[in-house]
């Protein structure tokens, strides 16, 4: 080795990109964990069991919980998407007609029962209509009413879904049903929209468990003890016995209805990925 040589350095070593991630996962970890315990520290369990936790007051909401307000909501619900459903679909349909007016008219419907807030339908649904058309009762009653008013909401969101499932639809479809003699009615019912609701199951599933939490609307439209739904029932008897128990209880019954409904539309859409695939 001559004056003018020198040693080689060794290269200093750094974290890998695995050992990165896998300190950042646990710093995230940690900062959660310190987050539970300072919480369970300092939050005052006892107050919050006297307040939302009385098994007594809890288990005189039972049976009508289930028998009257649960059913009452999920009736609402049903109503309210097959509404919206149906006229969603023939929104769509006009979004993509070929005659100016259908179109236009269909997106002004969107613009603005889109932008419109849910609570401001129901009472348009409850106040106005009896106004603009005296002597005209909507039928159904109190059912009824809740119906148009979650479809009218529903509607516009369901016509865009729709919309973007037919369009997703290839035009090969449409062209092959042609050639076979099949009139546009007839190809878009028989093959085009068959198709389009296999693409688009999951987020009207998703629009199914918003019109569930929508429902607790129906007490603007003014209900008899026998119409509530699981708000309206939680909130009276949180009313009648001055605890907040009711609504925990109301709370764990909505649960127990959105969490199934969303675990089945991740199921879906786990399935349509790897159908693609």
């Amino acid at each position: 080795m001559t004056d003018t040589d020198t040693p080689l350095q060794p290269k200093k070593k750094g974290l890998t990109r695995r050992q990165k991630r896998a300190l950042s996962r646990g710093a995230q970890y940690a900062v959660f964990a310190a987050a539970v315990v300072a919480f369970a520290a300092t939050a005052d369990w006892g107050r919050l069991k006297n307040q939302f936790a009385q098994a007594d007051i809890a288990r005189q909401m039972f049976p009508d919980v289930i028998t009257l307000a649960l059913k009452n909501t999920v009736l609402y619900t049903l109503s309210g998407f097959v509404v919206g459903l149906v006229l969603g679909m023939v929104i769509a349909l006009m979004r993509l007609s070929s005659v100016g007016p259908y179109r236009w008219l269909a997106s002004v419907y969107i613009e603005i029962f889109r932008g419109l807030p849910a609570l401001l339908i129901f009472i348009f649904v409850g106040v106005a209509v009896p106004l603009a058309f005296p002597g005209t009762e909507i039928p159904g009653g109190t059912y009824g009413k809740v119906a148009l008013a979650l479809g009218l909401v529903s509607a516009a969101y369901m016509a865009e879904t729709i919309r973007a499932g037919i369009q997703a639809v290839p035009k090969g479809q449409l062209e092959a049903a042609r050639s076979l003699g099949f009139s546009p009615a007839k190809a878009m019912v028989s093959i085009i929209i068959p198709q389009a609701f296999r693409i688009i199951l999951p987020p009207l599933t998703n629009e199914l468990v918003l019109l569930f939490k929508d429902s607790s609307l129906v007490l603007f439209l003014g209900v008899t003890l026998e119409e509530r739904e699981l708000s309206k029932f939680g909130r009276d008897l949180a009313s009648t016995t001055a605890n907040s128990t009711p609504i925990l209880v109301a709370g764990l019954c909505y649960l127990l209805v959105t969490v199934p409904l969303s675990f089945v539309v991740r199921r879906m859409e786990t399935k349509a990925q790897e159908a693609i695939r």
